[in-house]
Protein backbone atom coordinates (compact mmCIF):
# COMPACT_ATOMS: atom_id res chain seq x y z
CA UNK A 1 0.00 0.00 0.00
CA UNK A 2 1.52 3.63 -0.95
CA UNK A 3 2.03 6.24 1.64
CA UNK A 4 -1.31 8.05 -0.19
CA UNK A 5 -3.61 5.45 0.22
CA UNK A 6 -2.81 5.22 3.44
CA UNK A 7 -3.45 8.84 3.99
CA UNK A 8 -6.61 8.22 1.81
CA UNK A 9 -7.71 5.70 3.43
CA UNK A 10 -6.83 7.15 7.32
CA UNK A 11 -9.25 9.68 6.29
CA UNK A 12 -12.23 7.89 4.98
CA UNK A 13 -11.74 5.98 8.39
CA UNK A 14 -11.71 9.59 10.50
CA UNK A 15 -15.01 10.78 8.52
CA UNK A 16 -16.85 7.47 9.07
CA UNK A 17 -16.01 7.76 13.26
CA UNK A 18 -16.61 11.59 13.15
CA UNK A 19 -19.64 10.93 11.36
CA UNK A 20 -20.93 8.08 13.85
CA UNK A 21 -20.28 10.13 16.77
CA UNK A 22 -22.49 12.75 15.78
CA UNK A 23 -25.41 9.78 15.71
CA UNK A 24 -27.18 10.18 19.13
CA UNK A 25 -28.04 6.47 19.29
CA UNK A 26 -30.80 6.34 22.15
CA UNK A 27 -33.96 5.03 20.55
CA UNK A 28 -36.30 7.85 20.77
CA UNK A 29 -40.17 7.86 20.75
CA UNK A 30 -42.07 8.82 16.90
CA UNK A 31 -45.31 7.76 15.88
CA UNK A 32 -46.49 7.81 11.91
CA UNK A 33 -49.81 8.90 11.15
CA UNK A 34 -52.10 5.99 10.55
CA UNK A 35 -55.11 6.43 8.07
CA UNK A 36 -56.80 3.21 8.98
CA UNK A 37 -56.88 0.51 11.74
CA UNK A 38 -58.85 -2.99 11.55
CA UNK A 39 -58.88 -5.16 14.61
CA UNK A 40 -58.85 -9.03 13.87
CA UNK A 41 -59.13 -10.66 17.31
CA UNK A 42 -59.58 -9.70 20.53
CA UNK A 43 -58.48 -12.29 22.79
CA UNK A 44 -57.97 -12.20 26.96
CA UNK A 45 -54.75 -10.88 26.54
CA UNK A 46 -53.61 -9.68 23.08
CA UNK A 47 -55.26 -8.08 20.27
CA UNK A 48 -54.60 -8.71 16.69
CA UNK A 49 -54.49 -5.16 14.53
CA UNK A 50 -53.92 -4.10 10.83
CA UNK A 51 -52.61 -0.43 10.48
CA UNK A 52 -52.76 1.30 7.54
CA UNK A 53 -49.11 3.54 7.66
CA UNK A 54 -48.05 6.80 5.62
CA UNK A 55 -44.67 6.02 4.51
CA UNK A 56 -41.65 8.35 3.37
CA UNK A 57 -42.65 9.20 -0.11
CA UNK A 58 -45.97 10.15 0.32
CA UNK A 59 -47.53 6.27 -0.04
CA UNK A 60 -48.82 3.85 2.86
CA UNK A 61 -48.46 0.46 3.85
CA UNK A 62 -50.11 -2.52 6.12
CA UNK A 63 -48.37 -3.34 9.25
CA UNK A 64 -50.20 -6.37 10.96
CA UNK A 65 -49.04 -6.34 14.69
CA UNK A 66 -50.18 -8.09 18.17
CA UNK A 67 -51.08 -5.31 21.01
CA UNK A 68 -49.91 -6.58 24.15
CA UNK A 69 -50.28 -4.84 28.25
CA UNK A 70 -46.52 -5.82 28.83
CA UNK A 71 -44.72 -7.66 30.61
CA UNK A 72 -42.01 -7.72 33.94
CA UNK A 73 -39.05 -10.60 34.30
CA UNK A 74 -36.79 -10.93 37.69
CA UNK A 75 -33.61 -11.96 37.46
CA UNK A 76 -33.12 -13.11 40.96
CA UNK A 77 -29.25 -13.34 42.31
CA UNK A 78 -28.68 -15.10 45.41
CA UNK A 79 -25.42 -14.14 47.82
CA UNK A 80 -23.33 -17.02 45.86
CA UNK A 81 -24.16 -15.04 42.47
CA UNK A 82 -26.46 -18.07 41.34
CA UNK A 83 -29.03 -16.93 39.05
CA UNK A 84 -32.86 -18.68 39.85
CA UNK A 85 -34.06 -20.23 36.68
CA UNK A 86 -37.63 -21.83 36.33
CA UNK A 87 -39.00 -24.17 33.47
CA UNK A 88 -41.84 -23.51 31.77
CA UNK A 89 -44.12 -24.92 28.92
CA UNK A 90 -44.47 -23.11 25.56
CA UNK A 91 -47.01 -24.10 23.45
CA UNK A 92 -46.02 -21.85 20.50
CA UNK A 93 -42.78 -22.70 20.75
CA UNK A 94 -43.56 -26.38 21.75
CA UNK A 95 -40.36 -26.48 23.92
CA UNK A 96 -39.86 -26.25 27.87
CA UNK A 97 -38.45 -23.11 28.60
CA UNK A 98 -36.12 -22.51 30.84
CA UNK A 99 -37.14 -18.69 32.02
CA UNK A 100 -36.84 -15.98 34.93
CA UNK A 101 -39.88 -15.69 36.78
CA UNK A 102 -42.21 -13.51 34.80
CA UNK A 103 -45.97 -12.06 34.27
CA UNK A 104 -47.75 -9.69 32.36
CA UNK A 105 -48.40 -6.38 33.60
CA UNK A 106 -52.11 -7.67 34.39
CA UNK A 107 -53.05 -4.65 37.49
CA UNK A 108 -53.39 -1.46 35.88
CA UNK A 109 -51.75 1.31 37.81
CA UNK A 110 -49.60 -1.13 39.63
CA UNK A 111 -45.74 0.20 39.67
CA UNK A 112 -43.69 -2.41 37.75
CA UNK A 113 -41.16 -3.27 40.65
CA UNK A 114 -44.27 -4.32 42.51
CA UNK A 115 -45.64 -6.55 39.72
CA UNK A 116 -42.17 -8.24 39.57
CA UNK A 117 -42.18 -8.47 43.12
CA UNK A 118 -45.64 -10.53 43.06
CA UNK A 119 -44.66 -12.79 40.19
CA UNK A 120 -41.37 -13.86 41.93
CA UNK A 121 -43.51 -15.15 45.06
CA UNK A 122 -45.83 -16.18 42.88
CA UNK A 123 -43.73 -18.32 40.62
CA UNK A 124 -40.38 -18.63 42.67
CA UNK A 125 -42.17 -18.33 46.52
CA UNK A 126 -38.83 -15.95 47.07
CA UNK A 127 -38.75 -12.23 48.09
CA UNK A 128 -36.06 -9.09 47.92
CA UNK A 129 -34.88 -6.49 49.79
CA UNK A 130 -32.84 -4.78 47.09
CA UNK A 131 -34.17 -4.18 43.70
CA UNK A 132 -32.94 -2.23 40.67
CA UNK A 133 -33.67 -2.14 36.45
CA UNK A 134 -31.18 -4.22 34.79
CA UNK A 135 -33.02 -3.63 31.07
CA UNK A 136 -35.78 -3.11 29.02
CA UNK A 137 -36.76 -4.98 25.84
CA UNK A 138 -39.42 -4.73 23.19
CA UNK A 139 -39.27 -8.52 22.44
CA UNK A 140 -40.21 -8.30 18.80
CA UNK A 141 -40.88 -4.89 17.55
CA UNK A 142 -41.56 -6.01 14.24
CA UNK A 143 -44.89 -7.45 15.07
CA UNK A 144 -45.65 -7.07 18.23
CA UNK A 145 -45.14 -3.39 20.82
CA UNK A 146 -44.73 -5.44 23.62
CA UNK A 147 -42.86 -3.92 26.50
CA UNK A 148 -40.21 -5.86 28.84
CA UNK A 149 -38.51 -5.11 32.06
CA UNK A 150 -36.15 -6.54 33.62
CA UNK A 151 -35.45 -6.27 37.04
CA UNK A 152 -32.53 -7.33 39.52
CA UNK A 153 -33.64 -8.95 42.90
CA UNK A 154 -31.15 -9.06 45.16
CA UNK A 155 -31.27 -9.89 48.87
CA UNK A 156 -33.55 -12.87 48.73
CA UNK A 157 -35.09 -14.82 51.02
CA UNK A 158 -37.36 -17.74 50.85
CA UNK A 159 -41.45 -17.40 51.76
CA UNK A 160 -42.51 -19.47 54.16
CA UNK A 161 -45.13 -21.96 53.26
CA UNK A 162 -47.22 -21.05 55.89
CA UNK A 163 -47.32 -17.45 53.86
CA UNK A 164 -47.36 -18.58 50.45
CA UNK A 165 -50.96 -18.88 49.69
CA UNK A 166 -50.73 -18.52 45.82
CA UNK A 167 -52.37 -21.78 43.76
CA UNK A 168 -50.61 -22.92 40.31
CA UNK A 169 -52.62 -23.64 37.18
CA UNK A 170 -52.04 -24.94 34.27
CA UNK A 171 -48.20 -24.79 32.76
CA UNK A 172 -47.42 -23.20 36.39
CA UNK A 173 -48.34 -26.72 37.84
CA UNK A 174 -44.96 -28.68 37.49
CA UNK A 175 -42.26 -25.49 36.77
CA UNK A 176 -39.22 -26.92 38.27
CA UNK A 177 -36.57 -24.45 39.65
CA UNK A 178 -33.09 -24.59 39.66
CA UNK A 179 -29.96 -22.05 41.31
CA UNK A 180 -27.07 -22.07 38.55
CA UNK A 181 -23.74 -19.84 38.54
CA UNK A 182 -24.70 -16.28 36.52
CA UNK A 183 -21.04 -17.61 34.65
CA UNK A 184 -22.77 -21.03 33.58
CA UNK A 185 -25.75 -19.23 33.06
CA UNK A 186 -23.92 -16.96 30.38
CA UNK A 187 -22.16 -20.18 28.64
CA UNK A 188 -25.74 -21.77 28.62
CA UNK A 189 -27.10 -18.56 27.01
CA UNK A 190 -24.07 -18.36 24.49
CA UNK A 191 -24.40 -22.06 23.65
CA UNK A 192 -27.99 -22.03 22.71
CA UNK A 193 -29.54 -24.06 25.67
CA UNK A 194 -31.39 -21.18 26.55
CA UNK A 195 -33.63 -19.48 24.06
CA UNK A 196 -36.24 -17.20 26.46
CA UNK A 197 -35.38 -13.48 24.94
CA UNK A 198 -35.96 -11.97 28.90
CA UNK A 199 -33.93 -14.63 30.57
CA UNK A 200 -30.94 -14.36 27.47
CA UNK A 201 -31.14 -10.30 27.85
CA UNK A 202 -31.58 -10.81 32.25
CA UNK A 203 -28.28 -13.14 32.08
CA UNK A 204 -26.12 -11.41 29.91
CA UNK A 205 -26.96 -7.68 31.30
CA UNK A 206 -26.47 -9.21 34.81
CA UNK A 207 -22.97 -10.51 34.29
CA UNK A 208 -21.99 -7.11 32.72
CA UNK A 209 -23.08 -5.46 34.95
CA UNK A 210 -21.66 -6.95 37.50
CA UNK A 211 -18.41 -5.42 36.37
CA UNK A 212 -18.56 -2.70 39.09
CA UNK A 213 -20.98 -4.42 41.56
CA UNK A 214 -24.40 -3.32 39.92
CA UNK A 215 -23.45 0.30 41.05
CA UNK A 216 -24.49 1.28 36.96
CA UNK A 217 -27.70 -0.35 37.52
CA UNK A 218 -30.99 2.34 37.74
CA UNK A 219 -33.62 2.27 40.47
CA UNK A 220 -36.07 -0.04 40.21
CA UNK A 221 -38.48 3.56 39.74
CA UNK A 222 -36.99 4.30 36.95
CA UNK A 223 -39.15 5.82 34.25
CA UNK A 224 -39.78 3.30 31.33
CA UNK A 225 -39.09 5.13 27.83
Amino acid sequence: MTAENTTENTTENTAENTAENTVNVEDVEESWNVVASTEHFAGRIITVRTDTVEMPGGVTADRDYVVHPGSVAVLALDGEDRVLLIRQYRHPARRLLWELPAGIRDVPGEPLVECAARELAEEAAYRARTWHTLVDLRTSPGMSDERIRVFLARDLEPIPDEENTYVRHHEETDMPAVWIPLGAAVDKALNGMIHNSPAVAGILAAYAASADGFKGLRPADAPEA
